[in-house]
């Protein structure tokens, strides 16, 4: 297994009488791609805040590369192998793109003057044009740009597509994938489409009222996750009890009974046939599914 390069154990953080954060534990490991999913209030972006040392959790730990992220000192250390982009992506519209990076780019002694010329070209920037005259999806590529050519080794960006159009989306996220295989960088990235999602994570967490719900790769979640749908020749049986490990919903519609399966729907059909179906049909489960039942788990 490779090292957890973000690794929180029992985060809490409590606004008032809101606790946003309710012992998040989780673990991206390194040279992964990870979606970090859950509807708005879930907690992405407190727990991204306190990952970037620019909030402290009311308790718990949280670590980037092994560091404390609430620790002053390491905080810094941790911000210079970090890249990050928001959901707002500021910028100084005063400055031409060429300023921006020149600007920025002095900051980063390992700056990849490289990446620098292959983003411009990919993503249609002009030095010469003021940042205040950038469509909102050009300042999205500029934004991306500024995070790519830092050489960091991982990228934390929230929301990064918000508000772009199809053809400028993918161009960030084939990016970000071209990005990750050539540098060997870890990414980390929350998102409300799970299309994108699906597009380019290897391991998913979803998190619901602060806590994490599901977590792990991708391609065994949707080996393991599935819908089984059994039909009776009458009414279906009212709210039978499963003793299987994996169920996570059952549900009745007239002859029909649906069972959605986290693991193990081999135990749940063996134990579903003794009430006796004439019909049993095992199908698998989209991401969306996996998110929409995770996102409904009361806290």
């Amino acid at each position: 297994m490779p090292e957890a390069i973000i690794d929180t154990t029992d985060l809490r953080k409590r606004f008032g009488t809101l606790e946003a954060l309710q012992g998040l534990t989780l673990q991206v490991q390194a040279g992964s791609i990870c979606g970090f999913l859950g509807r708005n209030g879930a907690g992405k972006t407190t727990t991204l805040k306190i990952l970037l040392g620019m909030m402290r959790p009311t308790s718990g730990e949280a670590r980037v590369f092994g560091r404390r992220a609430d620790d002053s000192t390491a905080s810094v250390e941790i911000r210079r192998d970090v890249a990050f982009v928001g959901e707002d992506k500021p910028l100084f519209d005063y400055m031409t793109v060429g300023d921006m990076v020149r600007f920025t780019a002095a900051f980063y002694p390992r700056w990849r003057h490289d990446l620098e010329r292959h983003y411009l070209g990919m993503f249609g920037l002009s030095p010469a044009v003021k940042v205040k005259m950038l469509s909102r999806g050009m300042r999205t590529g500029l934004a991306v740009l500024l995070a790519l050519c830092r050489d960091a080794r991982l990228l934390i960006l929230d929301e990064p597509t918000s508000g772009l159009d199809p053809a400028m989306s993918e161009q960030v996220l084939q990016a970000l994938v071209h990005h990750m295989a050539s540098e060997a960088t870890t990414v980390f990235f929350s998102s409300h489409h799970i299309a994108e999602v699906e597009q380019i994570a290897d391991r998913v967490v979803i998190i619901n009222r602060g806590r994490v719900t599901v977590a792990g790769a991708l391609d065994e979640l949707r080996e393991q996750y599935r819908r089984i749908q059994f039909v009776f020749d009458d009414d279906a049986p009212v709210a039978p009890v499963f003793h299987a490990k994996g169920v996570e919903r059952v549900s009745r519609d007239g002859r029909v009974l649906t069972v959605l399966a986290s693991e193990g729907a081999d135990g749940i059909v063996e134990e579903a046939r003794t009430l006796r179906p004439v019909s049993i049909d095992v199908v698998p489960v989209s991401l969306k599914e996996i998110f929409l039942e995770a996102s409904s788990v009361e806290g």
